[in-house]
């Protein structure tokens, strides 16, 4: 049967299943299905076809339902279920790895395994902490994060998180850490293709932590490069640059979460590069599998890896990992997933869409209630004026209407979030802003 075709599915019983990051009452009453999905689209149970301008979420890299992934993953499963990870372990771990590292910036040396985003950065925050106590410098406890930053949703990667209402409902979270400004100035920063030019100076803010906490007590800096969830907050020219400066000048560890912004979302493998700045270590997920299966890869430099390669052989190194640390089917889907993009240039196609995406999304100033237009990459960022008193809801409105005229476009707050699969043409880019336009003037 053809994926555009009807998917009818039995009466939903939608009670038991408790949604993340969603208004589950007000979804309830009119719930969103998707019942298939192909290449660009999503196809919902009545054969609608929706294109996917957010790339599932932020993951769907080398587009929907790829037959190599498919076939990856239905073979490994077939031969080889599970492995445990724990002193033993199958040869695709090991593959995967080797080839993540042929792909990551030099002087990345180890791939850790996990499960998704959330656990490669309280993967990486244990590193950093691990790694000065194996130095003898185990005082090294404070971990800094950013404002406006999203790092996953376990108690490491939200403390250092940044988005107010996802911490503040969970009062107390862990103790010694602390926050850079975010990056974001309207005044100055409006409507600027790619990097802004201003805002350098504010990685300065983290001379003044240092010197309140004292650099002898601070293990790592974590930051997006861009910071995407809270709606794709671009870095300022020289900004990251200085950041490494001082972690280097107060031996500070430095992470990048990349979860959203590597695998071709910026442009390469990774997008450190595209920065000119090298972290120390990098958190990864999402595109890694293309979504197909839940997998997070946290990548370190060798000295960070060999600072643990101390005492007898038979120690463990790092008392730490997951159940389903390099399983497997999701090793195989993400070796798939290497191959379509080396393949087909994925990772590099960001690069030649990026000023005919760059240009599609500013045609969209001056629309009504339009206050600011973001973009790097095959990353867009619509930022709206909120409603009196009802903030989110004009954005939330925008999204609903998109998707009823067959364009998935993301709401964050009153920000509208576009980041396809990297298999967009530029006819589907045209037809995303195309309808984001009309639905924000009919709004008007």
């Amino acid at each position: 049967m053809s994926s555009s075709a009807p998917h009818p599915t039995p009466a939903l019983n939608a009670e038991a299943y408790w949604m993340p990051f969603t208004a589950n009452r007000r979804y309830k009453r009119a719930p969103v299905l998707f019942t298939a999905a192909e290449g660009m689209h999503y196809i919902r149970p009545d054969g609608r076809r929706v294109l996917d301008g957010i790339a599932g979420l932020w993951c769907v890299n080398a587009g929907h339902r790829r037959p190599e992934i498919v076939d990856a993953i239905a073979r490994t499963a077939h031969e080889l279920d599970y492995a445990p990870s724990f002193q033993m372990s199958h040869p695709l771990a090991f593959e995967l790895a080797e080839a993540l590292r042929q792909e990551a910036p030099p002087g990345f040396s180890n791939v850790f395994f996990s499960n998704s985003g959330s656990e490669a950065v309280d993967t990486a925050l244990k590193i950093a902490l691990g790694y000065h106590r194996a130095r003898g410098q185990g005082q090294r406890v404070r971990l800094i994060g950013r404002e406006r930053s999203y790092h996953g949703v376990g108690f490491g990667g939200l403390s250092v998180s940044g988005i107010a209402g996802h911490r503040k409902p969970f009062g107390n979270l862990l103790p010694y850490v602390d926050h850079l400004p975010h990056t974001y100035d309207r005044n100055q920063m409006a409507y600027t293709r790619g990097q802004p030019d201003w805002g350098a100076h504010l990685a300065d803010t983290l001379e003044r932590i240092v010197a309140l906490h004292d650099a002898s007590t601070i293990a790592a800096v974590i930051v997006e490069p861009v910071a995407g969830s809270t709606g794709v907050l671009v870095p300022p020219k020289g900004y990251l640059q200085k950041l490494r400066q001082i972690c280097d000048a107060h031996g500070i560890l430095l992470i990048f979460d990349e979860v959203i912004c590597a695998f071709g979302r910026i442009d390469g493998a990774f997008a450190s590069p595209h920065f000119g700045v090298t972290p120390d270590i990098i958190t990864s997920a999402k595109g890694l599998t293309n979504g197909a299966i839940p997998m997070g890869a946290t990548l370190v430099q060798r000295h960070v890896h060999d600072a643990f390669m101390q005492g007898p052989d038979s120690a463990i190194e790092l008392s730490h990992g997951y159940t389903y640390s390099g399983h497997p089917v999701a090793c195989a889907a993400g070796l798939a997933t290497l191959d379509i993009c080396r393949r087909e240039g994925l990772f590099q196609r960001s690069r030649e869409l990026w000023r005919y995406w760059e240009d599609a999304a500013h045609s969209l100033k001056g629309l009504p209630h339009v206050v600011d237009i973001r973009n790097i990459g095959l990353l867009a960022a619509i930022e709206l004026a909120p409603l009196d008193g009802k903030p989110g809801q004009r954005a939330y409105a925008a999204h609903q209407a998109c998707l009823e005229r067959g364009c998935l476009i993301r709401s964050a707050g009153d920000t509208m979030l576009l980041s396809p699969p990297l298999i967009i043409e530029r006819a589907q880019i045209d037809e995303l802003f195309s309808v984001l336009s009309d639905v924000l003037r009919a709004a008007a």
